[in-house]
């Protein structure tokens, strides 16, 4: 073999060996990126709603004056949609209450949030928890504190909660189904109360249970008129703080039988609806729950000497509030409303929403039935009064007021609101 024979057979070897190292990394690499994808699907699969619960958390909790970097990661973490039926699973990441049957509801990721950063969970903490509903609240807890000992007095609500979290992995939760308001003795003290559910006092046998120096974070008053309070033990007493209005289900069992103030579903009305009443004096006007981007102003007012503004430069955000009552539908057809405003420029939300008055209402089991907007607002410089009556649903038990821009952006001066049953 000549020496140009042996270069020739050099060179197509070394181009076929070039060949084969580039098909071999082509395709080394395509079975990376293939692997990739799939280990990107899997990881989707395995938790297809991380995305909209990390804007969760940004969105209605960091943005809303959460500020506990360790409430703030747990609520990153823990799947919310676990907790709440299938069929609710779209709604799971959104800031609201969502049904999870037996007449029962799971508080929106703020008030979660809100009321685990008061309860300053410490990695000792033994906590008790009054109402495990879901057993949200009990997941949100479990990485903060050493151990949680929760009560459900509804069986089927307490069995399923406890199977959830069985199957999530939450080893120091302590499930119980019992009623609440006895506490859980044989484990007491506990430095943490967090109460779920809303009694018109406090159960005693909470205060004897909490251990000297903890704290209890609870929601009291009347049924739909309730206020978040935050209690510290101190030489056996509780010293309470007052905090922000509230919408709870009621402490059923022994806590219900003794209430002494119960609402009368035959005379539907709303309290405080010209925003006269502010107790605490801080800016938290009586009676409403929810209060978000809205201010009392002095002076101007169609009714007495203040009325509400709402305020929001971001379509999507929340700017409204809202009150609940009891009303019979089988009693009550027909229901009056009237409300005094002002509506400055203002822009749609990002899925249609709009300035107004809505009234939600809900079955004897708290399932939602249907809405309604009240009169249709139009910008104006001058108060317009509005007066319209509405139908009221026949299955209706209870309904919730909200109003403000409901996520619409704008500015809104609201005044005067009355809401009263007329006779046939």
């Amino acid at each position: 073999m000549t020496g140009r024979e042996r270069c020739g057979k050099s060179r197509r070897y070394c181009m076929l060996k070039r060949h084969r190292e580039l098909k071999s990394c082509c395709m080394l690499m395509l079975m990376t990126a293939v692997f990739c994808a799939a280990m990107n699907r899997q990881a989707e699969a395995a938790d297809p709603f991380e995305q909209r619960r990390l804007a969760m958390v940004k969105e209605y909790l960091e943005k809303e004056g959460i500020t506990n970097q360790r409430v703030l990661q747990s609520m990153r973490q823990t799947k919310r949609h676990m907790f709440v039926p299938s069929s609710s699973w779209p709604l799971a990441y959104y800031d609201q209450a969502l049904s999870i049957g037996h007449n029962q509801t799971i508080s929106p990721p703020f008030i979660v949030a809100y009321m685990t950063q008061l309860l300053d969970p410490q990695p000792t903490d033994k906590v008790l928890e009054i109402g495990t509903g879901s057993g949200y609240q009990s997941a949100v807890l479990s990485p903060l504190v050493k151990d949680v000992f929760t009560i459900e007095i509804v069986e089927a609500l307490g069995k399923r909660a406890r199977a959830t979290l069985k199957r999530l992995g939450y080893k120091n939760v302590h499930t119980r189904i019992g009623d609440g308001f006895k506490g859980w003795p044989e484990e007491a003290p506990f430095d943490k109360i967090i109460v779920t559910c809303s009694p018109e006092k406090v159960p005693h046998p909470l205060i004897e249970q909490l251990k000297e120096g903890g704290r209890m974070i609870i929601p009291l008053g009347e049924r739909y008129q309730q206020v978040f309070y935050l209690f510290r033990k101190k030489a056996g007493k509780l010293e309470f703080e007052k905090l922000e209005p509230t919408l709870f289900v009621p402490m059923t069992g022994q806590s219900e039988r003794l209430r002494q103030v119960k609402p009368d579903p035959a005379h539907p009305h709303l309290v405080n609806g010209s925003f006269e009443e502010d107790e605490n004096n801080d800016g938290l006007f009586d009676g409403w729950h929810y209060q978000r981007r809205v201010t009392r102003i002095k002076g101007d007012a169609p009714d007495g000497d203040y009325y509400i503004l709402f305020e929001n430069d971001q379509p999507g955000r929340t700017s409204h509030m809202a009150q609940g009552f009891a009303i019979d539908g089988t009693k009550v057809k027909r229901i009056r409303v009237g409300l005094d405003v002002k509506l400055s420029e203002w822009k749609r939300g990002p899925h249609g929403e709009r300035p107004g008055f809505l009234i939600f209402y809900y079955d004897a089991k708290r399932r939602p039935l249907t809405s309604q907007r009240i009169g249709h607002w139009e910008t104006s410089e001058k108060w317009r009064h509005l007066d319209t009556i509405v139908a009221v649903p026949v299955n209706a038990r209870e309904a919730i007021v909200q109003i403000g821009l409901n996520n619409a952006a704008g500015k809104v001066a609201i005044d005067d609101v009355s809401l009263k049953a007329v006779n046939p």
